[in-house]
């Protein structure tokens, strides 16, 4: 759930800056229908909404805003794992998996296909205090949303089958395999849970459960869960953008309406905890690097110390000007060090933490050490003018940000109505922010921090115990243990309709959809420049692009590239990065620099008032640079620890086998953008500057501008850009690739590995507009490109051996790939693998359907209504024409194709680009476990070691 300041904040000012109509009393509702509230907001500070109620109890929430041609629409119901019972755990995650897979009238994974070839996006998430679900669709597709929700509101138990609920709960065990068991400190958060809240609390068990109590329970405990809470009188449906109000509220009635009220839900109580003394826990895991973690138990959500409570964490650990960066981070102790003030519903933990440098700390002892010399040191200083400066800052930027989605403010109407019973909650989110004082700050801390008993988790690599802060001093008792109910079934009636349910909505007239206007222009000095005008929030959104990056460098010295770009971020001749942060917290700004692929970006990010002195402070950083060496002394430690961590990976492994099979040990493209531990090492700062002096050039750099300024105004902020000096350059040829070995499997052994990462590659076109490559990605679309694509059908949803599969081709300018890959369950490795070539090569034979080419048009024309909403997507789209030399005309040419290429042309695609026989095959696991069964594949089993 939401907590922390910088994300509480959605909207402010909405109905000025968004585009948003006054709202007119309603007079004509339907019956049924009863208006709840009319809110405009006080001096334009927050969103504007009407808010209604069913006869049923669904609290229904409006808010227009006709700034783009999209909706996005929010069922939140007011339960989360908190609601279940020790025993059985996961319900409710388990519930936002069942319903996705059909209702009485929608069938299995149409949901997602309808939605899909909407053009929208959509998903669910689960925590431990609601469940909700959520799309983003075109405007036109509004009735079909409401009623694919309604449907599985009121309309689900019948098509909850056992077949149904056990491949859901295969899925929901991968999905804990892979984000949970198989991946580094991912029994953190579980176990710090687990030592601080007693037995039988709600939030003393994850929200995804524990498989054991999966495995326990059967179809009707589900069934029973989902009547007990998830009826409209415990749900909150909130709808925004460009909508008709009387039709919306007609629609709503008209599906949700008949829908029968659920048992009463009495509000949970809040349940902060309390430590008598300190918990010592320690955790080996399958890490390098050695975590520590302090827990304390605070207070809940919207209690009036949450806000100085989350000023005082940003204070001791939010980012550069932070007491942990200074004393933790910029020693070199550690490689990250943060602390937050996580807020959930019933109960809060403030939480210090600290990712250890095993070559400047000896333990994690020494690492609490210096934690309790910081607490000690920010008691002495306390809170100092610009502690708080920054925080109002970082409220006003944050709020402003928010409105830059109709998706945003609907989530926040949607999270602050289930929770507080209030839907916009955005003025008294800034002034309980904004009247937090120095005295506030002190006070929180010495009650709930100094000298306070905490949770002290040590996450240690295995076998080094000796590392932890203290010998453990708490073990949780023995998990409950429930059995499954085993009366026959469910008592459930579908309510009464007096209209035919079973018949999906029409759609109304395609919303007419606008390519971004944009300006162009081009410095002297070679600098080339694409802007576009938005008055919808008062931001400038600029982003500087220098064509290289990574290669241009040697492979000897890879990791330059994205070394000098952190570099550009450690201050300058006359400021310190410390400074530097202080300044741009207390504009709400930001400036990132870094090099990735084939460029090097920097990104700035400010409201439009404080732009002067933010593009005062770039100046500074872009043509001033420090380049100290303690500074790279620190930095390339701190980086080279993060490898040594980032290599216990399942992906990244992948990624760089597959890199280093495909282009060969003498490119440096077969090297990750970072580098390697060797040639990091090796890097100077005479390289640095170097770098920078050769390569930070406008000769080949473009900059994209997307704001409130004309661009007259624009040009006149930018000016100082006109003095940038810098000769042009070349970029390297690549060396000779050498030939993919198709024959065999490669694997990369990752002993212990709980699931197996499958992939299956080959060389592909590089990037185009309109030709090849743009063709290749519409035909992949029915086989990997979507959630209800051939391949993901296959294994995730008829198997149940993987959380999710799919495939697709990728290109830039000079390289392209195709891929197509899952993480499976390790017993079912080899049976995936055969199901990747037999279903690649079935499509490869026969190609796509009639009804897949038509499903693959309705999805990519359509889904352009929501590609240009937000200014990071306007920035995304002048930067693709921009680095292709392409105006925006190619949208049409394109659309042109989508429409008119026929599936014969799709299908030869296919025969020619998707052989089995030209795929390489490469898997992540535990060598020793999947040697037996890879040997089926009568393949050759290579294994392979990846530059480190």
């Amino acid at each position: 759930m939401k907590s922390r300041y910088l994300i509480l904040m959605a909207a402010m000012g909405a109905c000025l800056l968004a585009g948003c109509s006054q709202w007119n009393e309603d007079t004509d509702l339907p019956a049924g229908m009863t208006l709840v509230k009319q809110h405009t907001p006080e001096n334009k500070v927050g969103i504007a909404y009407n808010e209604y109620q069913l006869e049923n109890g669904l609290t229904v929430v409006l808010h227009e805003d006709h700034s783009d041609p999209l909706v996005h629409v929010d069922v939140t119901y007011h339960v989360g794992s908190a609601r279940e019972e020790p025993g059985r755990s996961g319900f409710a995650h388990f519930f936002e998996h069942m319903m996705f897979q059909g209702s009485q009238n929608v069938e299995d994974e149409q949901h997602f296909e309808l939605i899909t070839e909407a053009g929208g996006s959509m998903n669910g998430t689960t925590n431990s205090d609601r469940t909700n679900y959520y799309q983003t669709v075109p405007a036109n597709q509004l009735e079909k949303v409401l009623w694919l929700e309604a449907d599985r509101m009121g309309y689900l138990l019948d098509a909850v089958t056992q077949k149904k609920f056990e491949v859901q709960r295969e899925t929901v065990k991968n999905e804990r395999g892979q984000r949970y068991d198989n991946r580094p400190y991912g029994l953190r958060s579980e176990t710090v849970a687990e030592a601080l809240y007693p037995q039988g609390h709600p939030y003393s068990w994850p929200t995804i459960g524990y498989t054991e109590d999966l495995d326990r329970v059967n179809v009707n405990d589900l069934k029973r869960f989902f009547l007990r809470w998830y009826g409209p009188n415990n749900a909150v449906l909130t709808i925004g953008g460009d909508i008709d109000r009387a039709q919306t509220l007609a629609w709503v009635e008209k599906y949700f309406g008949p829908i029968a009220k659920g048992p009463a839900v009495d509000p949970a109580p809040k349940e902060p905890v309390q430590l008598e003394q300190d918990r010592y826990v320690t955790l080996e895991d399958n890490v390098h690097l050695p975590l520590l973690q302090i827990t304390l138990p605070t207070v809940h959500h919207r209690h009036p110390d949450e806000a100085p409570l989350d000023v005082l964490a940003d204070i001791l650990g939010g980012g550069k000007t932070s007491l942990f960066y200074k004393n933790l981070v910029k020693t070199g102790l550690t490689v990250q060090a943060a602390v937050g003030h996580p807020c959930r519903e019933l109960a809060c933990e403030f939480q210090l933490f600290a990712l250890a440098n095993p070559q400047a700390s000896k333990n994690l002892t020494q690492l609490q050490e210096v934690v309790s010399k910081t607490l000690s040191e920010f008691e002495q200083r306390g809170v100092n003018a610009d502690d708080l400066a920054r925080t109002k800052a970082s409220i006003k930027s944050s709020t402003i940000y928010g409105l830059q989605s109709v998706a945003g403010k609907v989530s926040e109407l949607a999270a602050n109505k289930t929770f507080d019973g209030e839907a916009d909650l955005v003025k008294y989110d800034v002034e309980r922010y904004e009247a937090v004082t120095a005295e506030d700050v002190m006070r929180v801390y010495q009650k709930y921090v100094k000298d306070q008993p905490a949770v002290v988790l040590s996450i240690v690599p295995e076998g080094q115990t000796q590392l932890a802060v203290a010998e453990s001093n708490y073990t949780p008792p023995e998990r409950p243990k429930t059995e499954p109910t085993k009366t026959a079934g469910v008592n459930w009636q579908a309510p009464n309709d007096d209209f035919d349910r079973s018949q999906i909505p029409k759609i109304g007239p395609a919303p007419t959809i606008s390519v971004p206007e944009y300006w162009k222009q081009k410095m002297d000095n070679g600098l080339q420049i694409s802007g576009h005008y938005s008055d919808e929030t008062p931001t400038i959104l600029l982003s500087l692009t220098m064509e290289g990056g990574p290669l241009l460098e040697s492979r000897e010295q890879a990791g330059l590239a994205s070394l000098t770009a952190r570099m550009m971020e450690e201050g300058t001749q006359d400021s310190s990065a410390e400074t530097i942060a202080n300044q741009l917290a207390k504009l709400g700004s930001s400036i990132h620099f870094s090099a990735s692929g084939r460029y090097t970006q920097v990104e700035v990010s400010a409201l439009t008032e404080n732009l002067t002195p933010t593009l005062n402070i770039l100046e500074e950083m872009l043509f001033e640079p420090a380049f100290n060496e303690q500074d790279l002394a620190r930095i390339k430690q701190q980086r080279m620890q993060s490898m040594h961590q980032m290599i216990k990976e399942p992906t990244e492994l992948a990624s760089r086998g597959q890199s280093l099979l495909l282009y060969g040990k003498d490119n440096r493209i077969s090297l990750p953008d970072t580098g390697t531990l060797d040639s990091l090492a090796s890097l100077t700062v005479e390289d640095v500057r170097r770098f920078y002096k050769q390569y930070y050039s406008p000769a080949k750099a473009q900059l994209v501008a997307v704001g409130n300024l004309s661009q007259q105004e624009l040009l006149s902020h930018i000016d100082f850009l006109s003095q940038w000096q810098g000769d042009d350059y070349a970029l390297p040829a690549y060396q000779p690739f050498p030939p993919l070995d198709t024959d065999k499997v490669f694997v990369i052994n990752k002993p212990q590995a709980a699931q197996s990462l499958i992939r299956l590659f080959k060389p592909a076109p590089p990037y185009d507009a309109t030709g090849t490559q743009f063709q290749l990605k519409l035909m992949n679309f029915p086989l990997g490109g979507m959630f209800n694509s051939r391949l993901n059908l296959k294994l995730r949803e008829d198997k149940g051996w993987t959380y999710g599969a799919s495939s697709r081709f990728s290109g830039g300018k000079t390289l392209g790939q195709f891929v197509a890959g899952a993480n499976i369950k390790q017993a079912h490795t080899t049976e995936a693998i055969e199901v990747f070539f037999d279903e690649i090569g079935q499509y490869q034979q026969h190609g796509m359907s009639d009804e897949e080419l038509e499903m693959m048009r309705r999805s990519y024309l359509q889904s352009q209504a929501l590609d240009y909403e937000t200014p990071s997507q306007k920035a995304g789209f002048l930067r693709k024409l921009q680095s292709y030399g392409l105006d925006r005309s190619v949208v049409k040419k394109q659309n042109q194709l989508i429409k008119t290429l026929p599936r014969r042309a799709l299908n030869e695609l296919a025969r020619e680009h998707l052989k089995p026989e030209s795929l390489a095959l490469l898997v992540v696991g535990d060598k020793a476990k999947l040697e037996a069964q890879l040997a089926e594949l009568e393949r050759e089993i290579q294994l392979i070691t990846v530059p480190l």
